[in-house]
């Protein structure tokens, strides 16, 4: 199973070549987005020029992907590794902590373009189809 992040979702709804290549690739495999990034994109879509275009694209993606909500497990695992990163001095932002969470709690790989921030949560397994 592979959890969408927000940055590759807007590569989605933009048209990129690169991510709905591997996109279609990954087709067999099943994919899910957070409730934070659908909450990202819809602030996304509000604030843009086009506001009720943006949210239609935004809604009809979430009929693609299922829509992960935020359970007490994800918030328990998001507690556990907020804590150990800031013991090690390393401050993420919650909601990629809690997109991080999910991933981990439930066993998905993370789709994300920003492996590098990503990657400093251990055990969690990334790939990014911006980059092929």
């Amino acid at each position: 199973m592979f959890l969408i992040d927000t940055d590759i979702l807007v590569f989605i709804l933009r048209g990129n070549r690169s991510v709905l290549a591997t996109l279609k690739e990954k087709e067999p495999f099943p994919k899910a987005i957070s409730m934070i990034s659908y909450g990202e994109l819809l602030h996304g879509a509000e604030k843009s020029e086009n506001p009720r275009q943006n949210t239609a694209n935004v809604r009809q993606l979430i009929e693609v992907f299922p829509v992960i909500g935020i359970t007490r497990g994800v918030m328990e695992t998001y507690a556990s590794l907020k804590a150990d990163l800031s013991r090690k001095g390393q401050v993420l932002d919650d909601f990629d902590l809690i997109i991080a969470a999910s991933a981990l709690m439930l066993d998905y790989c993370l789709v994300t373009n920003n492996v590098k921030r990503f990657g400093r949560i251990p055990d969690l397994r990334l790939e990014n189809w911006a980059r092929r």
